[in-house]
């Protein structure tokens, strides 16, 4: 994705062995929803922020929400791909600390200045 060097920070999730991959099926939505998704899909494409994955092992289905402006908000339901990635055993720091920790960085979050919702 433009912006980000992977020689600096790549993510990798661990999944347990013993758990076996999802594939969900496709949900079905009305034309008028699956038309903003379209175009959400392609705006956020374009940006670089999505790119196409040819060999899928994790299938994950969008959740469309409706936005009070008539867009659609892009969610995804990771639910089973969290049942299949093990669980840390430490609490998250405590939010001054993760303030605190940004001083003297230029940027700390990717995509939240694009759509408000999508955090690194």
């Amino acid at each position: 994705m433009p912006g980000l060097d992977t020689s600096i920070v790549v993510h990798k999730l661990p999944i347990r062995p013993e758990c076996k991959l999802v594939q969900q099926k496709l949900r079905r939505m009305r034309i008028d929803t699956l038309l903003k998704v379209r175009d959400e899909v392609r705006k956020q494409y374009q940006a670089g922020f999505l790119k196409v994955v040819e060999y899928l092992e994790w299938v994950a289905n969008i959740v469309p929400v409706p936005k009070k402006d008539g867009k659609v908000r892009m969610c995804v339901d990771y639910r089973d791909l969290n049942k299949a990635s093990p669980k840390d055993n430490f609490p998250l720091p405590h939010i001054d600390t993760i303030v605190d920790n940004t001083t003297g960085h230029s940027w700390f979050s990717f995509m939240d200045g694009f759509s408000g919702y999508n955090q690194i």
